[in-house]
């Protein structure tokens, strides 16, 4: 479990969101404007895109745990690559390696944790992956502010260095102590990108369509919160990196929370007020107050943690293990989509606008459209099949 979730951790923390805190100093440093700082978020989640359309087709031929050992293959070296990046085309390479393997380690990840402990124990190895994911956040929040603080902005390498190593020491245990008792795929059959296989899954729209949304407007506060506040707020560069650790921090808490109050009230009514905080909770920070600024990052961390945690638990539930792979794929595709339009579309509108306030409401907007497709969820508790 521990280390899944540390692989949850280099997927995801290191692999993807570490840019985002780190841009401020990135840009400045690579002297790139705000639409090429997006265009290379955007290569990152496109390479997410791209490896759920390869994880939907691999899963269904090949064991769970082999995707994710490649996985770690591929996150690993795009750290390792941005590490030693002179410019913007090699960063940008390094985050379509680590997008691609983040994609590969996170969808299998979910059900070989649960595999791991007793069906009734399910909700809690999902909601552990997304604590994996909090820790790492909080640890590359703390690490990025030390290391622009006390080595300046064009040291920023120096936090993917570091990321470089704890990802090949997780590589390395991985590879030795982590199995799954999954048999070889007998099907091969995925049909498009795995929709077919998603389409058997009870509620595949309406939670489809959520987690598409969720995609879209996470991106938008996650990729840009420190700059927002550093740029349009004035805030100082610690105390933009304390509110991105204290967002990073609640996200540890924020899958078993969420996921505790799915099984209390079931999925639709947490899904649905979920989103309808996180549209409200958006705009908290753009008045650029210290205080309730921080606060809002933490409670945003909190359904950054519980909404892709209730999602995910929602397809482990519904789906049986052959089934799982194609149908989270399938779902995390459409969820890519979105993902790989935000940056862009993010920072197009910033250096239109000359300000990150109405990406902030763009993402409270869609959080809103989240909020009604998770209201058409079906209630009711399906028969769970066998992992």
């Amino acid at each position: 479990m521990a280390l899944v979730a540390a692989g949850a951790a280099v997927a995801q923390a290191f692999g993807r969101f570490t840019y985002g805190v780190l841009l401020p100093a990135i840009r400045d440093d690579l002297g790139m404007s705000n639409t090429v700082a997006g265009s290379i978020a955007t290569i990152n989640v496109g390479a997410y895109l791209f490896g759920t359309v390869v994880v939907a087709l691999a899963t269904s031929r090949y064991r769970l745990l082999v995707v994710m050992r490649v996985g770690f293959l591929f996150s690993t070296s795009g750290l390792i690559l941005a590490a030693v990046a002179p410019g913007p085309a090699a960063l940008g390479a390094a985050m379509f390696l680590a997008g691609f393997g983040g994609a590969c380690i996170w969808i299998p990840a979910p059900v070989i944790a649960a595999g791991a402990l007793a069906p009734s124990r399910r909700g809690l190895a999902v909601g552990l992956m997304g604590s994996g994911i909090g820790l790492g956040i909080v640890f590359s929040g703390q690490l990025s502010g030390w290391v622009r603080a006390t080595l300046g902005d064009e040291s920023w390498r120096t936090v993917y260095v570091v990321q470089a190593a704890i990802a090949v020491v997780v590589l390395v245990a991985t590879l030795v102590f982590i199995g799954h008792s999954q048999t070889r795929p007998r099907s091969g059959r995925a049909g498009l990108a795995g929709f077919s296989v998603l389409r058997r899954m009870r509620g595949w729209l309406p939670l489809t369509l959520a987690y598409t949304s969720f995609g879209f407007m996470y991106l938008l506060v996650l990729a840009f919160l420190t700059t927002r506040l550093e740029d349009d707020s004035g805030w100082t560069g610690s105390e933009a990196s304390l509110a991105f650790t204290l967002l990073g921090f609640s996200v540890i808490f924020g899958g078993p929370i969420f996921i505790s109050m799915a099984r209390v009230i079931g999925p639709r009514a947490s899904l649905t007020l979920a989103f309808v905080l996180w549209s409200v909770l958006v705009l908290v920070v753009l008045p650029g107050w210290l205080v309730p600024g921080l606060a809002a990052s933490v409670a945003l961390g909190l359904l950054f943690g519980g909404i892709p945690g209730m999602i995910t638990l929602y397809v482990v539930e519904n789906t049986s293990i052959e089934q799982y792979g194609p149908s989270f794929a399938a779902a995390t595709l459409a969820f890519g989509v979105a993902q790989m339009l935000s940056p862009q579309v993010g920072g197009l509108i910033a250096d239109l606008s000359g300000s990150f306030a109405p990406v902030f409401v763009l993402s409270s907007a869609v959080a809103v459209t989240g909020a009604f497709a998770a209201f058409r969820l079906p209630t009711g508790v399906a028969e769970p099949p066998t992992l």
